[in-house]
């Protein structure tokens, strides 16, 4: 059958992920004679194109670690890691620096994911001369990113030193886009930034999510950020996931007790409301009283 006579696709049917983990395990090797030590456990996710997909959970959890498997800096022990439909499990070399093209990374401190003995002009010019673009094209491609991430174009003679941390991150998201990638693991992007610039950052990735239909694997600790901003979420404890969801679904009626502990430790502005949580933690935190019957149990009811 020809491709013209071919039926064509059911427009109701769910469209392929634009990444498709299977079964991620990632393990660090001991020292010496010690045995090596599992942090990812089996661990599936799919995220679409053009959506955003937050990882939460505390320090630890194993969130960082996904997203430098997806980047390829860490080796997976297990597993399967798919970019639309292309296993990129273990690509090494020259297979992984063309796949720059479509993965790129904002990490957790802008300055110190920026070279500082270079200007900016030259950080957001070497993904673009690196992938062949004509250097009389590259000056205008860098003129616009600027435009996109609001910062003038003066910026790209100075360094990075003199800028403010939310202007420094706007420089990296800019290098990530500078390839127009599919998918940006964004590594805790705002932790380093204060309150007011956070919001500011989130604001930009959602305009340029919007424009250029990037998806991003946004990792984060934070979950008021996750409710707003990230359109599904999962939760990972200790290398494993324990909940999945729509971010709003889960962070407004987590299932999980895991997840019920992150959202209550989550600071909020209502003061009475904060101190319900911490009684809340506190209880949770000391367990049933020794000797205490449950409601449930047979002695209870008699």
């Amino acid at each position: 059958m020809s491709a013209r006579s071919a039926r064509p696709a059911d427009p109701a049917a769910p469209a392929a992920p634009l990444l498709s983990i299977r079964e991620l395990e990632v393990a660090y090797a001991g020292r010496a004679r010690a045995r090596g030590r599992t942090v990812i456990h089996g661990v599936d996710l799919d995220l679409a194109a053009g959506e955003t997909l937050a990882l939460v959970g505390e320090s630890g959890s194993g969130k960082t670690t996904i997203g430098n498997a997806v980047l390829g800096l860490v080796p997976v022990a297990g597993g399967r890691i798919e970019l639309a439909g292309r296993d990129i499990t273990r690509l090494r070399g020259r297979g992984r620096r063309a796949l720059a093209r479509e993965v790129q990374a904002v990490f957790q401190n802008p300055y110190g994911s920026l070279n500082p003995w270079i200007t900016v002009g030259t950080t957001l010019a070497e993904p673009l001369r690196a992938a062949g673009m004509p250097r009389e094209q590259v000056r205008g491609r860098l003129e616009r990113l600027l435009d996109r991430v609001h910062l003038p174009t003066d910026a790209l003679t100075r360094y990075p030193a003199e800028f403010s941390g939310g202007q420094r991150q706007r420089i990296a998201i800019a290098r990530a886009l500078a390839l127009e990638p599919r998918l940006i693991v964004c590594d805790e992007p705002t932790s380093a930034l204060d309150v007011v610039t956070q919001a500011a950052v989130l604001e930009l990735l959602q305009e340029l999510q919007a424009e250029f239909g990037v998806a991003y694997l946004f990792i984060t600790h934070d979950l008021a950020a996750v409710r707003e901003f990230a359109d599904r979420v999962a939760v990972l404890e200790a290398g494993r996931i324990v909940e999945t969801g729509p971010s709003r679904t889960v962070c407004d009626a987590p299932e999980h007790p895991y997840t019920r502990r992150l959202v209550a430790a989550a600071p909020v502005p209502d003061p009475v409301l904060q101190r319900q949580r911490r009684a809340a933690r506190l209880a949770a935190a000391a367990g049933p009283t020794p000797g205490a019957l449950s409601p449930a149990t047979p002695d209870s009811a008699a």
